[in-house]
C-alpha cells in the first residue's frame, strides 16, 4: 500500500467541542470500569474492553457514532482509552469526546480490526459486550484476534449506567424542561382537520429550538415526536402518519429530546374536542394508575413490587387484559434505536430495588381495541430522580380531563 494510503490514522482537527460533562465526570465513569476489570471473581481479570455498541461508547467516551454501516469502537486499557472511527467522520469524533481517538480509512475492508488491533497489543482476555456483538462481528473479532478470550460485559457497564450522577441529573432535568416545551407546542398545534405529521413537527422544532438556545455548540440529532390520533394510539411506539385529526379523537403525545445521546420523555393522552363518557371513564382510571405508581416510586422498592401493586388496580376494574407493557423503565444513554438498562425496567419479572440517584418513569397504559366503548390507548408518563428519602418528579405537566383536552 501507496504511503498516501494509510489504513490508521490520527484526525485530531480543531480544538475540543462543549461537553455537557466535566472531565471529572468522565474520568469516574472510566474509574468504575477499570475496578470490574481489575476486581473479577476469577484471578485472570480483564486486559481491555472493546465496547461496540452506541450506549457504552457515548457514555465512555462522549462521541455519539453515527454507524452508516460501518463500524465503531472504544478501547479501554488500563491507562488508555481510545475511540476507533472510520475517516468518514473526519475530526468530529475526536473533537466530541474525551478521550483519545484513532481513525481508519476505507482503503482495505478489515482496516477497522487493524486499528483496534494497535490498541489491544498484549491483550488476552477482552471484554466485549455479548448483547450487542452479532455472530458475524465475533468470527472477525476471533479470526483477526486468534489468541484473546472474549468476555462479557454489557451487564457489568449496565449496572454502572443505572446510577446517575449528580450532573447527569443535571441533563435530565434540562431534557424533561425541554420535553415539556415540546408538549405545549402539540397541544398548541391540535385542531380537528390537522394531521399528525404537521402537529409532531411543531413539537419536534420546539424542542431543537430550545436546546439550541440552551446549550452551545450542541449537536442537534435524533430528537423526535410521535403524535398519534384514533386507532394509532394503540401501541406506544407507533410512527406519525398523516392522518387527519377529527373531533373527539383519543390522542397520544409523546416528545423526545435528544441531548448528547441522553433521552427524555414526556407522553400524555388527549382528546380532540370533546370526550365520550366512556372514554372519560377510562381515562380517570388510567390516570388514576398514574398517581398510585407516582406514589410507589422510591428507594427500597423492587420494581416488580410496584408493578404487582399497580396489577391489582386495573384487576379491580378488570382492566388489567388491556394492559400492554411494563409500568416504566430507567432513564440516561438511551434512544429509540440504541441502549437499554433492562435491569431497571418496572415489571413484574424484574426485582431490581430502587436506589438514590436512579431515574425510572412512571408510564401507565392501556389500549381498548376498536369496537368497544372508549377505544383507543391511554398513557401518562413522568420523570422521576430517586432521592435518599423519595423521588422528584423532574416532569411535572398536567395531565387527566381538565387539562388534556384541547382544539376546542
Amino acid at each position: 500500500m501507496s504511503d498516501d494510503m494509510v489504513q490508521v490514522t490520527q484526525w485530531h482537527n480543531g480544538e475540543a467541542a462543549w461537553s455537557p460533562f466535566s472531565a471529572q465526570e468522565m474520568a469516574r465513569r472510566l474509574t468504575m470500569l477499570r475496578g470490574h476489570m481489575e476486581g473479577r471473581a476469577d484471578a485472570d481479570g480483564i486486559d481491555a474492553c472493546l465496547f461496540t455498541s452506541y450506549h457504552n461508547i457515548c457514555y465512555f467516551s462522549g462521541f455519539l457514532p453515527c454507524a452508516f454501516g460501518r463500524r465503531y469502537g472504544l478501547v479501554v486499557t488500563p491507562d488508555r482509552a481510545t475511540t476507533v472511527t472510520a475517516a468518514i467522520d473526519g475530526g468530529q469524533p475526536w473533537r466530541r469526546g474525551s478521550t483519545d481517538n484513532v481513525t481508519y480509512t476505507d482503503w482495505r475492508r478489515d482496516n477497522f480490526f487493524v486499528a483496534v488491533g494497535g490498541l489491544l497489543k498484549g491483550a488476552r482476555r477482552v471484554g466485549v459486550e455479548f448483547d450487542h456483538v452479532s455472530l458475524e462481528l465475533l468470527r472477525l473479532l476471533e479470526t483477526a484476534f486468534p489468541d484473546v478470550t472474549f468476555v462479557d460485559v454489557a451487564g457489568a457497564t449496565m449496572w454502572i449506567r443505572t446510577i446517575k450522577s449528580v450532573e447527569e441529573h443535571a441533563l435530565i432535568r434540562h431534557g424533561a424542561r425541554i420535553a415539556n416545551v415540546g408538549g405545549r407546542a402539540v397541544m398548541d398545534a391540535v385542531r380537528a382537520g390537522a394531521a399528525e405529521h404537521e402537529v409532531a413537527i411543531a413539537g419536534t422544532d420546539a424542542m431543537i429550538r430550545d436546546i439550541a438556545a440552551t446549550f452551545p455548540d450542541v449537536e442537534l440529532r435524533d430528537s423526535w415526536t410521535w403524535f398519534q390520533s384514533g386507532i394509532n394510539t394503540d401501541g406506544a411506539h407507533n410512527p406519525v402518519t398523516n392522518r387527519v385529526v377529527r373531533a373527539g379523537d383519543i390522542l397520544s403525545l409523546n416528545c423526545f429530546p435528544m441531548i448528547h445521546g441522553y433521552y427524555t420523555a414526556l407522553e400524555r393522552t388527549l382528546f380532540c374536542g370533546h370526550a365520550s363518557d366512556a372514554h372519560l371513564d377510562l381515562w380517570e382510571k388510567n390516570c388514576a394508575v398514574m398517581r398510585a405508581g407516582s406514589a410507589l416510586i422510591g428507594p427500597g422498592r423492587t420494581c416488580a413490587e410496584i408493578a404487582i401493586e399497580l396489577n391489582e388496580i386495573y384487576r379491580s376494574w378488570q382492566l388489567l387484559r388491556f394492559r400492554s407493557f411494563g409500568y416504566g423503565h430507567s432513564f440516561g444513554v438511551l434512544s429509540h434505536y440504541y441502549g437499554r438498562e433492562a435491569a431497571v425496567e418496572l415489571r413484574e419479572d424484574v426485582h431490581t430495588v430502587l436506589e438514590p440517584g436512579m431515574v425510572v418513569s412512571m408510564e401507565p397504559m392501556i389500549m381498548i381495541p376498536e369496537g368497544h366503548p372508549g377505544a383507543g390507548g391511554y398513557r401518562e408518563h413522568d420523570i422521576f430522580i430517586i432521592t435518599e428519602t423519595g423521588a422528584e418528579n423532574i416532569t411535572n405537566f398536567p395531565y387527566g380531563p381538565e387539562h388534556m383536552i384541547v382544539g376546542r
